[in-house]
């Protein structure tokens, strides 16, 4: 069985795209990220979601880019409620996260002698991160076989699988649950209560809830009280 790196947040994207590497019959390496961020809840989520999944292997890699700072969620900025935009880069991207994560993701594929790696990136649907978007995917797949000492002598071609790349968080969630997806085990949210209950307002939460009644599926999350 091939092995694949799932870059695993905890989130609903990342959960599906890691079922969806299970179904395609890789045998999934989840890894995660403790990174100052302040929802860093989410990586509950994530060591559940790997269980459900019932990975190989699950890892939380821990790097501090609260040292650089300049994102709602990795500084001392609030995090906006109720102002999604399809216009503009939103204060919760955090800078070169995604470059940073692959580069983790390439680490350990290399060392698991594996060529593949799933990301959940998201085009359509998305908060308008720069690091989302199919150019940025097919640049460092390009790089990844020219940076690692397995690429150089040929001994294997990294793949960077996008599977929800051209979904609508609608089609995100129909996909999971297809899939059989635990949804009640996933955490969305960038601004999320002290006991972990999502706020339903920030740009990821509204995304989600968009998905999900788009679907006509109940969120078994959110706080449908509070909608």
């Amino acid at each position: 069985m091939a092995k694949a790196v799932c870059l695993l947040s905890g989130g609903l994207d990342s959960a599906t795209c890691g079922a969806v590497a299970r179904r395609d019959g890789f045998e999934v390496y989840a890894l995660s990220f403790d990174y100052g961020q302040r929802h860093r809840i989410e990586l509950q989520a994530a060591a559940r979601v790997a269980q459900a999944l019932g990975v190989a292997a699950h890892r939380t890699a821990t790097i501090d880019l609260r040292g650089f700072g300049h994102s709602a969620l990795t500084d001392d900025i609030a995090v906006p409620h109720n102002q999604l935009s399809s216009t503009g880069i939103p204060i919760t991207y955090v800078p070169a996260r995604n470059t940073i994560f692959l580069s983790f993701a390439l680490a350990w594929a290399e060392v698991l002698e594996s060529s593949d790696i799933f990301i959940g990136v998201n085009a359509l649907d998305y908060s308008g991160y720069p690091d989302c978007r199919p150019e940025f995917i097919e640049a460092f797949e390009r790089m990844a076989n020219l940076a690692t000492k397995a690429g150089v002598e040929g001994r294997t071609r990294i793949r960077i699988h996008t599977p929800l790349l051209r979904l609508t968080k609608a089609d995100i969630v129909r996909l999971g649950s297809e899939l059989n997806l635990p949804f009640e085990l996933t955490h969305s949210c960038y601004d999320p209560s002290p006991e972990g209950r999502p706020c339903n307002e920030c740009d990821s939460c509204l995304l989600r809830a968009k998905g999900f009644r788009e679907a006509g599926i109940i969120d078994p999350v959110a706080d449908h009280a509070h909608l």
